[in-house]
Parts: C-alpha cells; sequence; structure tokens
C-alpha cells in the first residue's frame, strides 16, 4: 500500500462529510421512505449519501473494495476496504432527531486503522487514525475519567432489544447501578463516549458497517472497545465501548446473567 493511513484517514473525513452533507436535503425536509426485508426503515437520504460516499472512493482510489449497508460489497479482497453506513440511525433520521450519523471505517488488511463518525445535522465530525490519537471538529478529545458504576452515565440505542437478544436482566442491572441511563444510542452513543460526554454505550446488535467506524475511534480516544464477552471484534454483532476503569465490571454484569441463564 503507498498511502500512508494518516492520508486514508484524511480522505474518510472528506467521504464522510460529502456523504453527510447530502442527508441534509432531505432532513426535516421531504424524503422517500421503504421499508426493507427486515422491516427495518431506508430512505432515498440513505441511498444518495452512500452512492456519493462510493463515488469519491471510486474516483480517488479505484481499486480499493467497499462494503455498504445499502449496496452490498465491492473488491472485499483488496488490501484496502472501505466500511460505509450511509445514516446510521435512520429512525432518528425520519423522526427529525439529530443523533443520526454517517459512518466510514477503513480496514487494512482486514483491521480496522481509520474511523469516522459524523453527525452532519449537529456539526459534529470525530475521526481517528490508529496511533495518532481522536479528534472532535479537528480538536483532541480523550474518554473522561469515571471508576465507579455509580457515577457513570449509561447509553443504549433501543431497551427492547436487550430481551430480544437475551441481555434483559444484564441492562436492568446495569441502569440500577449507574447513575443515569439515556437512549443516545446507535453510532452517536459510542461518540459520547469517545468525546467524554458519557462513559458506557452498550449495543445489543449491530453489523459491520456500524461497527467498523467505532473501534478506532473509542480506543484512539482512550476507552475501551469491545463486545459484550470482552472480545475485540467489529463482527462479533454486538458492542460495548466504555472507560476502561468500568470494564470489567460491566462485563462480569453480562457474563453472570449468561452463566445464570445458561
Amino acid at each position: 500500500m503507498n498511502l500512508s493511513i494518516q492520508e486514508l484517514g484524511e480522505a474518510a473525513v472528506e467521504f464522510a462529510r460529502a456523504g453527510g452533507d447530502s442527508t441534509l436535503n432531505y432532513f426535516r425536509k421531504s424524503f422517500k421512505l421503504e421499508r426493507k426485508a427486515d422491516q427495518s426503515p431506508v430512505t432515498n437520504a440513505d441511498r444518495e449519501a452512500e452512492l456519493v460516499i462510493r463515488k469519491k472512493i471510486r474516483d480517488n482510489f479505484p481499486g480499493h473494495g467497499i462494503i455498504g449497508e445499502e449496496f452490498g460489497i465491492e473488491n472485499e479482497k483488496s488490501e484496502v476496504v472501505w466500511v460505509l453506513d450511509p445514516i446510521d440511525g435512520t429512525k432518528s433520521f425520519i423522526h427529525g432527531i439529530p443523533f443520526y450519523t454517517t459512518l466510514i471505517g477503513v480496514l487494512v488488511n482486514n483491521r480496522p486503522k481509520a474511523g469516522v463518525i459524523y453527525a452532519p445535522a449537529m456539526g459534529e465530525m470525530v475521526s481517528a487514525v490508529t496511533g495518532s490519537g481522536c479528534f472532535l471538529n479537528n480538536e483532541p478529545v480523550k474518554a473522561r475519567e469515571c471508576n465507579d458504576l455509580s457515577e457513570a452515565t449509561f447509553l443504549t440505542t433501543d431497551v427492547t432489544s436487550f430481551e430480544k437478544y437475551g441481555f434483559n436482566n444484564a441492562m436492568t442491572e446495569l441502569i440500577s447501578r449507574t447513575r443515569l441511563h439515556r437512549t443516545w444510542g446507535d453510532a452517536y452513543g459510542h461518540m459520547m463516549v469517545a468525546t467524554g460526554r458519557a462513559d458506557i454505550m452498550v449495543d445489543a446488535v449491530l453489523n459491520l458497517w456500524d461497527a467498523a467506524a467505532l473501534l478506532p475511534i473509542v480506543t484512539e480516544a482512550g476507552a475501551s472497545y469491545s463486545d459484550l464477552n470482552g472480545n475485540i471484534s467489529i463482527e462479533s454483532g454486538n458492542a460495548l465501548s466504555c472507560n476502561k476503569a468500568l470494564l470489567n465490571d460491566i462485563l462480569n454484569i453480562f457474563d453472570q446473567y449468561r452463566k445464570n441463564e445458561s
């Protein structure tokens, strides 16, 4: 690979801004809403944003791979693969809530090396390249210190998903043991942890295109990113971002109920 990871990260910021800004043509305005086979919502804003980003990648890095939520996979065996979620939080988008984001993760030899979370309606661009720190609108940011669950702010996307995927008891205990819980979820919740505005974000279910951008951002901010078993992976189907001091306590809660229910 002739390009540096830093150059790929800078390009990811540019491409995320272009794709994310295209969604503002529809946000709180007119858009076409459809349902996918799994009944999840999708809009023409999702599709247009992904097409914008795909064109940027093809024009600047022909031959690179792309995995996108709306238009699938191309050149997935490439050394560099761009993983796209044009609108993460489509339900927020369609209800006029500004917490939706555009996500780009850059994989190099199948490992996440750069990530961008862009919240266009909020004007917040969070980016990270492995080994170079995490930035919010070009200013360095870090996860905040929190050493006790009783002082922690706990975020999640959708409380019903915990019961659906067998984590309801663990979620109930987390709520009881943390200071505050809110559903500022999807990727925006992980952004809140990375930028020091929350301490725990748990996703009971997520896809590769949801996760690829998150790992480098959260870890470069000095927090921990793993699945609910403690594995550092973007392919496990669930995710935990948190202050490192809280990690073992949180994993123990999930492990305790997993054992009790088995």
